[in-house]
């Protein structure tokens, strides 16, 4: 077989271009006996380092490189034409090089691709190979342009830069060009002396394959296959030939194979672009972690020292002897293992946005058990208080960093960040990159897409993928090999038990119903095969959410920089960034802290009281909200089934809620039962031995926390926490070996092995006792929680509870205004606002701020909450009516702000309500809005042209007076429809209000579509509530309906019914329409039933299996006596006598909106008011809410 090197090959980096998988290229490699490789994706270095550990690790000489675009000046933001050209890293110099150049090219060169200029070549090319590229690069174009003498003076100018180390590339894919332009590229070489190299532009690996990288082209530029302006690859010829393959090409050319070898020798063997083990995993490189400097000079671990003791006596009146030991244990493990830079690091960002006002959690994780991390501020939890330990974070066993993630305020995180830039340079600090992939249910939805499949066959498979399986995995295509595995592992048993683990998984994942319809529809089943192929590549990055990396060099010099819109963040992602020896920091949003922020905020502006926690958090009120289960909006207890438990669990003290917190998930769910009992009876808790009670004592014999085990381990068998930790892990990853020795140690001890573990039995505990309680904890281990990140998140917590129960309002608006743009949620809190009956305002001119304020019993809606209205003009707005008083009359308001709003402002303003308290209808102000703001700009072009009067002097500038005419205000529905327009939600009142009191026994609404978890990586969202298939009846108001035909030609609908708490769509297929036509309209009460359908991708729906038009029961009493009488013949009595004049008033109001012809006779006040009205549902329901039935008569 000919020798020959891949020297231009694009992995699934080359995003949705390059087809060839890392993994897939490595063993291909392997099974063919290719020693040596290279990768050049487009533009990017995205995988040089996992393709280099994939190489280490097969034994694979791996080459680093990448096909760069240059342009004469990447300073110029214009469309110039960029070169390709392929560089390759000679040895580690090399790689910086290109780390550098790419960076350069993401950072300052970047114009829709990043490009670098011959400029910067020169300044970067130590230890960098070249190539002459495909036929996008120079010399090829030129060529092709017939400029021969312009390509040989461009290649001998290339020379110079890179002496023997440029060569000129030369291709054949059966292209025209490359034919017409190799003798060219040939007799260039001959004349210069610059030696030929063959490559193939690998893009897929088997010839195969080209379909594969077709679609994903397709994918890319969302096209179809069938397209045929589309771009596409020329040829089938853009795959990983062999040596043989490639010779045949160029049988006149053979030098041109063999300098490929000639190539690959230069690449170091030593002076590695990675400094690799044989394992492939990186080495870490200790320089790469940052350095703290104090600012008086003081060497770290002194400076970290002092800051611990200077902080120790304003964390504890008293300094014990037990505390001051406990700070110098830590300090002596911190210091000895060269982690004092590290925790000053941490303490200086959090100190710094504590000093500026950014909230900053209390702590998060492990590292809410150092007593170090307590005293200089990092955490905020007394670790004594809460049993915590310091070796859960950081032990003299633990190789691995330590690790503070730390949560800050949403809106004000950036500003912490900002300062991390510019306290440790910028070019040392970057975001980490993310890469999104084509997982399965997308994948099958491109490429359905880009052959044209219809949606509603595609959507037939992906309604049978989870979203968590791959597509592997649903055809049961990895059983074969896990069954393999069983057999081979049965002499070890740790191996044998997780083969046997993953054949179980692989062997629930296998979906039957998919692999039917795989099997028996041709069509689907080349959309999955082509899916099978291209699932999980990369198809675009992103920017980690929270993750920054720190360096103490520049970052650009061992990692190359990409760019993710106006951010930088690192080519690599966040494990690789940190097994090189990055410092990898989590800057974590939590939208609560914000919350908490904006509520003490407003407590302090409306009250003037400045609420300060204390480390107690025993507050008898906030644990009686929580124990009522009243915890709407309270940190992590909002969900319905923590509600009920909460209610159960009846909390009185912090340890009660991170028992609860820890408790209330999958596995430990299974002991909550044995907690409360035992929690109600501690009397009869049987420990298995008396030395367990004061570790468990606290959770009432329950084994909850990791720090328990360790614990146990500790006091019962005479570990280290370090050495009870190492167990700890060893039980969660159930390493049966490991366990069984450890088992033994833990019985018996190993002293007369040489060891300093006494086992149980110095305890003098019985080895069936221990043997049982070893047995208890193995099983418990996998679910034990973090009790140190449990108690810092209990804090939090507390902190909502209290303020909810102390101040709602104050809370409420804090929680609302954080949540602004979020129309579900203002819905959500709106109506518990009301069934709390906190009031809930309309947006006024005169009384509203710009966001959601307390005022009197309730709250009212702020001017920038309004749709359309524009947050600056609302904040001109206020600003004019604080500094020159309250607005008289609308004429006034308009006069005064016109040059800050515009018509559609005022519109909104208006059926918003805004203008409501001036005394007029909404529908007066429409009347006349556009004529005074006419007349009003007409006035101030009189006035900008200072216009005199006869007499001389300015025409004085005076308010327009407003003709309002005498019309009815719109129909409530129109109203309330309109106002929700403007507002997201109904304020004034809700459509269905009426009609809700009958659907209070109904077991669904909207509002439990709210209560739901996400999971972080698929989005898929698990509801607490609901669950597919469930019978469920429900009721509301006709939003919508959609109707679409089926392919037999009969109708079916998407009828969308709202209630108080939202809407949801419901599926009438032909039957159950067609039953229900007749009063399917927008704002009909209907009653529906069905089963809840909840699919991956999609809100969950209720497939209706009944339609009802909902009629009050009263309304059908009164129904056979209205029959009985002609239309014309009906009169509508209101006995209004005893009704206040501005409940009277508002009654004429609600009247004056049904105008219609049937006569309507109204009593009060002696006189007897008569009105036409037209006779509705929605009339008589609203009448209702004013008056008894009794004084509510249709004779």
């Amino acid at each position: 077989m000919t020798d020959f090197v891949h020297l231009h090959l694009h992995t699934e980096y080359s995003l949705l271009d390059g087809a060839v998988k890392v993994k897939e290229l490595v063993d291909h490699c392997v099974k063919n006996n290719i020693d040596t490789v290279a990768v050049t994706d487009h533009g990017n270095m995205y995988t040089s380092l996992r393709f280099a550990e994939a190489c280490k690790k097969k034994g694979i000489k791996y080459i680093i490189g990448c096909e760069f675009y240059v342009t004469d000046d990447y300073r110029v933001k214009k469309d110039q034409h960029a070169d390709h050209l392929i560089l390759l890293a000679k040895n580690k110099a090399g790689y910086i090089n290109l780390v550098q150049m790419d960076s350069l090219a993401f950072v300052d060169g970047f114009y829709y691709r990043p490009r670098i200029d011959y400029n910067v070549l020169k300044d970067h090319a130590e230890g960098v190979i070249c190539l002459s590229a495909c036929l996008a690069g120079r010399i090829p174009r030129l060529l092709m342009k017939g400029d021969y003498e312009g390509a040989k003076a461009f290649a001998l100018s290339m020379k110079e830069i890179y002496g023997e180390d440029f060569y000129l590339e030369i291709q054949d894919h059966g292209i025209p060009e490359q034919k017409q332009i190799l003798p060219l590229i040939v007799r260039i070489s001959r004349e210069t002396g610059i030696p030929l190299v063959a490559t193939n532009d690998v893009h897929y690996l088997r010839k195969e394959d080209w379909e594969m990288q077709d679609v994903l082209m397709c994918i890319q530029m969302k096209k179809t296959l069938d397209d045929p302006d589309r771009m596409r690859m020329e040829t089938h010829e853009f795959y990983m030939k062999s040596g043989d393959e490639m010779a045949a090409l160029f049988p006149d050319l053979p030098e041109a194979i063999s300098n490929t070898r000639v190539i690959a020798n230069k690449v170091s063997d030593t002076d590695t672009p990675f400094n690799l083990k044989p394992d492939g995993n990186p080495v870490y490189d200790k320089s790469l972690i940052p350095l703290y400097t104090a600012d008086d000079g003081t060497p770290s671990p002194e400076y970290l020292t002092r800051l611990t003791w200077e902080g120790l006596p304003k964390r504890y009146p008293v300094v014990t002897e037990e505390i001051r030991k406990r700070a110098e244990y830590e300090l002596s493990i911190i210091i000895k293992m060269g982690f004092a830079d590290y925790f000053l690091i941490v303490w200086d960002y959090i100190n710094w946005s504590r000093l500026h006002d950014i909230p900053v959690g209390p702590g998060r994780g492990s590292g809410v058990g150092s007593i170090v991390a307590y005293s200089i501020g990092i955490t905020n939890v007394d670790p004594l208080r809460y049993d915590l330990l310091f070796e859960r974070f950081l032990n003299p066993d633990r190789v691995s960093m330590p690790d503070f993630d730390v949560d800050f305020c949403t809106a004000r995180r950036e500003e912490t960040i900002a300062y991390v830039r510019k306290r440790y340079h910028p070019e040392n600090v970057a975001q980490i990159v993310t890469f999104g992939t084509l997982a399965s249910r997308a994948v099958i939805k491109d490429v359905g897409r880009v052959m044209r499949v219809p949606y509603a066959e595609t959507d037939r498979v992906t309604k049978l993928m989870d979203g968590k399986s791959s597509i592997r995995e649903l055809l049961g295509l990895n059983l074969e090999k896990c069954r393999k595995a069983v057999i081979e592992t049965e002499n070890d048993p740790d191996k044998h038990d997780e083969a046997l683990k993953k054949l179980a998984d692989q062997e629930s994942k296998r979906n039957q119903e998919f692999i039917d319809l795989y099997e028996s529809d041709a069509t689907l089943k080349r959309v999955i095969d082509m899916g099978l192929k291209l699932e999980g590549m990369p198809r675009q990055t992103g920017m980690h959410a929270a993750g920054v990396v720190i360096c103490r060099k520049k970052i650009a010099d061992n990692v190359p920089l990409s760019r993710n819109g106006e951010d930088i963040t690192t080519q690599f992602d966040m494990k690789e960034v940190e097994s090189i020896g990055m410092l990898k920091m989590d800057f974590l949003a939590l939208t609560t802290l914000t919350d908490i922020k904006k509520t003490l905020d407003y407590i302090k502006e409306d009250t003037g009281e400045t609420v300060e926690f204390t480390q107690a958090c025993d507050d008898p009120k906030a644990y009686q909200l929580i124990s009522d289960g009243d915890t709407d909006a309270v940190f992590q207890l909002e969900q319905g089934g923590m509600k009920k438990f909460m209610k159960q669990l009846q909390p009185n003290c912090l340890e009660d809620l991170i028992a609860g917190i820890s408790l209330y998930r999958p596995g430990p769910m299974d002991f909550i039962p044995e907690y409360l009992k035992n929690r109600s009876d501690p009397a009869n808790i049987h420990y298995l031995t008396p030395m367990l009670k004061p570790i468990l004592e606290k959770t009432f014999g329950v084994i909850i926390y990791q720090e328990q085990v360790m614990q146990i381990f500790q006091n019962l068998a005479g570990y280290s926490l370090g050495q009870a930790d190492l167990v700890r892990r060893a039980m969660a990853k159930k390493h049966r070996s490991e366990l069984m020795a450890q088992k033994d140690k833990f019985i018996y001890g190993d002293i007369d092995k040489g060891g300093n573990i006494t086992g149980c039995i110095s305890k003098g505990i019985p080895p069936e006792v221990s043997a049982e309680l070893f047995a208890k904890m193995e099983s418990f281990a996998s679910y034990a929680f973090n009790k140190s990140h449990a108690a810092a998140y209990a804090v939090v917590t507390y902190e909502t509870a209290y303020l909810k129960a102390y101040y709602p309002k104050e809370f409420l608006a804090g929680v609302l205004n954080n949540r602004i743009d979020k129309i579900e949620e203002i819905a959500k809190y709106v109506v518990y606002m009301k069934e709390k009956h906190i009031a809930v305002y309309p947006p006024d001119v005169n009384r509203s701020k710009a966001y959601f304020s307390v005022q009197g019993d309730g709250l009212r809606f702020g001017l920038c909450a309004l749709r359309g209205v524009g947050i600056g003009a609302m904040e001109e707005v206020i600003r004019e009516r604080d500094e020159n008083g309250p607005f008289k009359d609308f004429p006034d308001f308009l006069m005064r702000c016109t040059k800050y709003v515009n018509k559609r402002m005022v519109e909104s303003l208006i059926l918003g309500g805004a203008f409501d308290s001036f005394g007029y209808r909404r529908s007066q102000y429409t009347a006349v809005y556009e004529d005074l703001m006419h007349r009003i700009a007409g006035m101030d072009k009189q006035k900008s042209g200072a216009q005199l009067s006869l007499f001389g002097t300015l025409i004085v500038e005076e308010t327009p007076k407003a003709e309002y005419p005498d019309i009815p205000e719109w129909p409530s529905e129109d109203l309330l429809s309109k106002e929700k327009s403007v507002l997201g939600v109904y304020v004034s009142g809700h459509p269905f209000e009426p009609f809700a009191r009958y659907f209070r026994d109904a077991n669904f609404n909207c509002g439990l579509l709210a209560d739901y978890e996400e999971d972080e990586e698929t989005g898929e969202r698990t509801y607490a509530q609901i669950e597919s298939g469930q019978q469920v009846v429900f009721g509301g108001l006709i939003a919508g309906v959609k109707k679409i035909n089926t392919r037999a030609g009969a109708t079916m609908a998407f009828v969308t019914v709202e209630d108080l708490y939202g809407n949801i769509d419901c599926v009438a297929f032909p039957r159950i329409y067609d039953r229900a036509r007749h009063f399917l309209k927008a704002d009909a009460v209907v009653k529906v039933t069905g089963k809840i359908d909840i699919s991956p991708d999609k809100l969950p729906v209720i497939i209706a299996d009944k339609i009802e038009e909902f009629v009050p029961p009263e309304e059908k009493r009164e129904a056979p006596a209205r029959n009985e009488r002609k239309s014309g013949e009906q009169v509508l009595w209101l006995d209004a006598r005893n009704m206040g004049e501005e409940d009277f008033e508002e009654l004429l109001d609600t009247l004056s909106g049904y105008e219609g012809e049937t006569p309507c006779k109204v009593l009060h006040g002696g006189r007897r008011y008569e009105f036409p009205v037209r006779l509705t549902r929605a009339l008589m329901a609203e009448l209702r809410t004013f008056l008894p039935e009794s004084a509510i008569k249709l004779v």
